[in-house]
């Protein structure tokens, strides 16, 4: 069932919270053993579900929560080792919505290391299984949230998304992910990773499901100065006639994608085209280059947020003679795959390699941003690739060069700040296909509204419950 259909049956008093939420922690004792999509587990859910008020607009809908957007005495670990008995004592802004109106938090599902990674393999705990095939990962970082909806061991969920790692996961899970604009969705309580490039965002199944998440959580919020004043109105957008639009499909130095990415690229122009989108191919010639800035500054920003992490506030402390030895034993506890950042990053901001790296990184940004402000000059949404292949097998990228270039199709909206939205679009073999749009700053509605349309015209054809029926 979908979390509005859920919705309407708490209204209706044909379910109570209480019902709901006890389906859902007896499905996911059955089921989650063999996918790892949760790392902790609300043991009040019950309880507070059955004092919930059923009047709430949001009562009865359960959300998973990724693990680094900090929720009030509920563990959060951020997949680390160095924040494995973390209890906050604060929540993070868009959890504080939800609840507000009636949401409970499920629990918290697992993701790589610091949002570190685009499989859910570099998680400090256990890696994420695909609900596909457990023999594939499920994307990354946020894998846990994208497993648990795939697989309705939650009917909602909230990830971060600082490369990809809302939309790639979404892609490989068959289910909706949304990156909104920078800025649109509070970042208060949400562990920082890449401050300038990291946005919380919302998967579900089902676009009008996205569209409840949003309207609850966007908007300004005091305690985050990069939010905007942009009132949400996604449920309304999915009821208002599709405007005249022109699909501009990327596909410049995208090379590489496998024919069942090529069948659902071509087999979902011809759904757009008969929505009366006006289909024509543009040019980003910048794109292909975005994911070389973007493992500049990425890592160049997490090397100065992760060094809060010396055992002196919060998180791990491991007892030494002194604090030189405390803070390097503390540090020693963070995963592979994040020193590795953490060492590139100190580099590319060093003094002597500064200009020649992290200041035309910089660069390259704005001329990004400026070639993408002109392609809307030209068309109206974006349309290309999540990812270029379907999941791929658990183990099979040891190589980090490898794993990175699987942001290659996504790091564009991060960079640019542009709202962006995987939608499930076809299937090679059994695995989920995503494709994704991209809208200009602040229209993140119109990308759920075209979304919608589309899911309309197929008819959830490419939305699938992998382990059988759902809730």
């Amino acid at each position: 069932m979908l979390a509005h259909e859920l919705r309407a049956q708490v209204a209706r008093k044909a379910l109570s919270p209480k019902e709901v939420a006890q389906a859902y922690l007896e499905r996911i004792a059955k089921l989650d053993p063999g996918i790892g999509a949760y790392l902790t587990l609300n043991e009040r859910l019950l309880e507070e579900a059955e004092a919930l008020d059923p009047a709430l607009p949001l009562a009865g809908l359960m959300v998973a929560v990724k693990d680094n957007i900090v929720t009030k005495g509920l563990r959060t670990t951020a997949g680390s080792r160095l924040l494995q008995d973390f209890i906050p004592p604060y929540e993070a802004t868009a959890v504080a919505r939800l609840k507000a109106r009636g949401a409970l938090v499920l629990g918290k599902t697992n993701l790589d290391e610091f949002g570190m990674g685009s499989s859910t393999e570099h998680s400090a705990f256990f890696p994420t299984k695909n609900p596909f095939d457990p023999t594939r990962v499920p994307g990354g970082s946020s894998g846990g949230s994208a497993a648990a909806v795939a697989a309705d061991l939650a009917p909602l969920a909230l990830g971060s998304d600082t490369g990809g790692s809302v939309r790639q996961p979404a892609a490989f899970s068959g289910v909706y992910g949304l990156k909104p604009t920078y800025g649109r969705v509070s970042r208060f309580g949400l562990i920082a990773y890449a401050s300038s490039l990291d946005q919380i965002g919302p998967l579900a199944r089902s676009v009008r499901d996205l569209a409840l998440l949003m309207d609850a959580m966007a908007g300004l919020d005091s305690l985050d100065a990069t939010s905007l004043d942009l009132p949400p109105r996604f449920q309304q957008a999915l009821e208002e006639p599709l405007p005249p639009l022109r699909l501009g499909v990327v596909r410049e130095g995208l090379s590489g994608n496998t024919p069942g990415v090529e069948r659902a690229l071509e087999e979902a122009l011809r759904v757009f085209e008969g929505l009366g989108l006006r289909v024509k191919e543009v040019s980003w010639p910048a794109l292909p280059l975005a994911l070389n800035a973007y493992y500049i500054l990425a890592p160049a920003e997490a090397s100065s947020n992760l060094a809060r992490y010396d055992g002196t506030l919060y998180g791990a402390r491991v007892a030494s003679e002194d604090l030189e030895e405390m803070v390097g034993r503390t540090r020693a506890l963070f995963g592979l795959e994040v020193k590795r950042r953490i060492l590139m990053g100190t580099f590319v901001l060093a003094s002597g390699y500064y200009e020649a790296y992290y200041a035309r990184a910089q660069a390259f940004r704005r001329r990004l941003k400026a070639e993408a402000k002109a392609l809307f000059q030209e068309a109206d949404l974006l349309l290309l690739p999540t990812a270029p292949h379907p999941a791929f097998p658990l183990g099979s990228r040891p190589d980090p060069l490898a794993l990175y270039r699987e942001d290659l199709y996504t790091v564009g909206a991060n960079l640019t700040g542009l709202p962006a939205l995987s939608f499930p679009a076809g299937f090679e073999g059994a695995l989920p296909v995503g494709l994704q749009l991209l809208a200009p700053w602040g229209e993140d509605e119109r990308l759920l509204q075209v979304a919608h349309r589309f899911e309309e015209a197929t008819a959830r054809a490419h939305l699938k419950t992998p382990l059988g029926e759902t809730l």
